[in-house]
């Protein structure tokens, strides 16, 4: 089942977020999955089972060194995509 996801990685702590951030992105480039960064979030979309493997390697690319929050919202419906207004 294809899903759209949008997720935000917050580092704990006296971090260097752009760097901390970086980690996560190339980690979810790895993936081969399309993502869009936003200013606030990043879009995910592909496979279910691929994207939540993308998840867990955005937060443990992480999470390896740092405290870290992550949020994360799934759909399998996207209607902003429907409407041509999900960034991906």
């Amino acid at each position: 089942m294809r899903v759209t996801c949008e997720f935000s990685l917050y580092p704990l702590g006296d971090v260097n977020l752009g760097q901390e951030l970086d980690k996560a992105m190339a980690a979810v480039g790895e993936t081969g999955l399309a993502y869009t960064v936003g200013n606030m979030s990043t879009y995910l979309e592909g496979e279910a089972g691929e994207v939540f493997a993308a998840l867990d390697k955005a937060f443990a690319a992480i999470a390896r060194e740092q405290r870290v929050v992550m949020t994360v919202t799934v759909s399998n419906a996207c209607p902003a995509k429907q409407r041509g207004q999900c960034p991906l």
